[in-house]
């Protein structure tokens, strides 16, 4: 195991081969919480303090006509070949006109990242990883790193889509999305295609710290509708999304659901 300054053990490292074989040669992948947590040297105590981040989020500005079912912070980092991560200017976003359509709000502002959440020391291990899996799709000195935990609650007579865009790319080299918690959902399914609408990988992930992999310049990917499973309560999904590009294409990474 590694610990969560993010030096790898033969252990982590052949989790993370896996990882890489299975994005080169089907351009998408699950692995499972067991094996994130291997990956970042978490346990049971490093993911709850984690998962409490998830309720200090703000109404999304990119979603202005569904913000009290869409919640979520933002922010931008680097990260380079040493697993240095460093914190960059909170941009504006701008909707590439060829990854998927996205009615925004009146400004689309996000609230970003509190210091506290770009603190933690599994934030920073979970960065640090997906960098070492990003390396088999591209030999980039540097990344930008785009996070994004969202937070979608539905209610008996409102179904929400996690991904309102649709299917769509995200304009990142790779795109990931960790399932944090999820209580009283069903739905929420993701659905990865290759460019010619192929169905590639189909996944559910129900059980927090599963995360989905993809190599997004390959396919074009889509979340299902999440609804309560009992209709007396709401139902809440926690994800952390998470795009790597390489630096000298970062005018191209934008912003995912």
């Amino acid at each position: 195991m590694e610990d969560l300054a993010g030096a790898p053990t033969l252990r982590s490292a052949g989790e993370i081969a896996r990882a890489r074989q299975a994005l080169l040669s089907r351009h998408a992948h699950v692995l499972e919480p067991a094996a994130v947590s291997r990956c970042v040297g978490a346990d049971a105590a490093d993911w709850r303090r984690f998962g409490l981040h998830w309720e200090d989020l703000a109404p999304d500005g990119h979603a202005a006509w569904d913000a009290t079912h869409r919640l979520r912070r933002y922010g931008h980092f680097s990260l380079d070949r040493t697993g240095a991560l460093r914190p960059t200017p909170h941009p504006a976003f701008a909707q590439p006109g060829d990854t998927g359509p996205l009615p925004l709000g009146d400004d689309g502002h996000i609230e970003p990242l509190t210091d506290v959440f770009a603190a933690d020391p599994l934030f920073k291990a979970l960065v640090r990883m997906l960098g070492r899996i990003a390396s088999c799709l591209q030999d980039a000195e540097v990344w930008s790193v785009r996070v994004h935990p969202i937070r979608v609650v539905a209610s008996a007579d409102r179904t929400v889509l996690p991904v309102p865009e649709g299917r769509h790319r995200a304009g990142a080299t790779l795109v990931s999305s960790l399932l944090v918690g999820r209580q009283n959902a069903v739905g929420g399914q993701h659905t990865v295609y290759a460019p010619d609408g192929t169905r590639l990988l189909t996944a559910t992930l129900h059980e927090p710290g599963s995360l989905l992999l993809g190599d997004d310049r390959a396919t074009l990917h889509e979340v299902g509708a999440v609804r309560p499973a009992e209709t007396t309560g709401p139902a809440r999904r926690d994800v952390l999304v998470t795009t790597l590009t390489a630096h000298h294409s970062a005018e191209r990474d934008a912003q995912v659901g």
